[in-house]
């Protein structure tokens, strides 16, 4: 993705997505700064929404069908320093894979005692606010 196309770099919307107990995570081929583990997460387009692009970045990168159900909140992001926001997402249909060869190399279904060894850091307050009463 080329930064030359805008200065202002868009918004990125993250689908939180928990099933059967576990959280999908998906692995960046290529780490942006120390995030190697993350959402399935895109930039938002032009006249989408933080929740539209969730669900279309889901299906672009895992092969899933979800329906966003709940916008958790907004901050910018302290690695990256983009604009996330944080869409809680059910599955409709599907079986998660890596359907984006090329953005991932691997995806995973964490249990909570996990997450830590995927995303070391920890997730953003209101992430972790979900997960505590969705899982």
């Amino acid at each position: 993705m080329s930064d030359a196309v805008t200065e202002a770099k868009p918004a990125i919307a993250a689908a939180i997505i928990v099933q059967d107990g576990k959280l999908l995570l998906v692995q960046r081929r290529v780490s942006e700064g120390s995030l190697s583990w993350q959402f399935p997460a895109g930039a938002v387009e032009a006249g989408e929404t933080f929740e539209d692009a969730a669900v279309r970045e889901t299906v672009e990168e895992a092969g899933l069908t979800v329906e966003a159900v709940k916008m958790l909140g907004e901050r910018v992001h302290p690695n990256t320093g983009r604009l996330m926001g944080y869409v809680a997402c059910e599955v409709k249909s599907g079986t998660a894979y890596v359907a984006d060869t090329e953005e991932l190399a691997d995806l995973a279904w964490a249990t909570p005692d996990k997450f830590s060894d995927y995303v070391p850091y920890g997730f953003a307050p209101m992430v972790q606010d979900y997960l505590a009463t969705a899982l």
